[in-house]
């Protein structure tokens, strides 16, 4: 079985770079059937552009759609949603400033996970945390974004350290190995994406099992995101269901969820994100944990 979904075939050295073209979001998302609660937040979500405002990096992996952040709020207000934290999109590398922009235009609703270059300064993290950065996120899969060094990271999260940041963590499952005792001694709060890219039939497998005991750490966090990503029975994408619920039921108090707009570099049609919200309420139907993961756990975080 081809467990990943993405390939991408990129030259950086020399003068080829081939990017993948990026579908358009759901045009017209249905209405949730799921009452969302006051405060709600959507814990990754991403704006692209406008590219004539904030141009993209030349060596991004992929071409985005227009992403800017008015579209983000009204879809935000369409699906009962309050709250956001904007993580920076890799197709903007390391100008994190459409985020910021964002940030400082709505301080009460937004806040930030960014992506710092191995020789980010002091200075920069102050500034960044100013405007409302409460995360970095690192990216292991060299077919998005080239990750730094695990000294070069362990460098950068001496640094944040003292803002009281947290760490957001994007790979495969297949990296777990190579990872997973970097991982268990990591010094502060870090938030493992998209249910760790497993797969619908990865459930009570050993990446599974390697999740599971990832999450007996009281400092990892896990956003049960990204199902469109990993289902492979499609939409509803309830295969997913059993996997989330097996993380939300070992730390309820770790657990975010976000709807991942506008679904960057998904190889699949695009989902309706009214039907991500419901998905939630499978995924979690106990109203009070909903809750939590909802408002209390994102509040706790993020600072809200």
């Amino acid at each position: 079985m081809i467990r990943r979904q993405i390939s991408v075939q990129i030259t950086r050295g020399g003068n080829i770079l081939i990017r993948r073209p990026c579908p358009p979001p759901c045009p017209e998302p249905s209405r949730p059937n799921l009452a969302l609660p006051a405060n709600a937040c959507d814990s990754h979500c991403h704006i692209m552009g406008p590219a004539a405002l904030f141009p993209y990096s030349a060596q991004r992996a992929y071409d985005p759609p227009e992403a800017p952040i008015e579209k983000l709020l009204a879809l935000h207000r369409h699906l009962g949603i309050s709250r956001g934290v904007i993580v920076q999109a890799s197709c903007h590398g390391f100008d994190n400033s459409a985020m910021i922009d964002a940030l400082k235009t709505y301080p009460d609703r937004l806040r930030g996970v960014a992506l710092l270059p191995p020789d980010c300064t002091i200075e920069q993290i102050e500034e960044l945390h100013a405007v409302g950065v409460r995360g970095v996120r690192f990216n292991f899969m060299s077919r998005i974004q080239k990750a730094p060094s695990l000294e070069a990271i362990n460098g950068i999260l001496e640094r944040i350290a003292p803002f009281g940041w947290h760490a957001v963590l994007h790979f495969d499952p297949e990296q777990i190995p190579q990872l997973k005792n970097w991982i268990a001694d990591l010094p502060l709060p870090h938030v493992i994406d998209h249910m760790g890219r497993l797969n619908g039939s990865d459930y009570g497998g050993k990446y599974f099992d390697e999740f599971c005991t990832m999450l007996q750490g009281k400092s990892t966090w896990m956003k049960i995101s990204g199902a469109e990503r990993g289902s492979e029975t499609g939409p509803p994408f309830a295969d997913m269901i059993p996997i989330a619920r097996k993380f939300v039921e070992i730390a309820p108090d770790r657990t975010l969820w976000g709807i991942d707009w506008p679904h960057p570099v998904l190889t699949r049609p695009m989902p309706d994100d009214g039907h991500l919200v419901d998905l939630l309420g499978e995924m979690v139907p106990d109203e009070t944990t909903r809750k939590a993961i909802l408002v209390d756990n994102p509040a706790r975080l993020y600072g809200f």
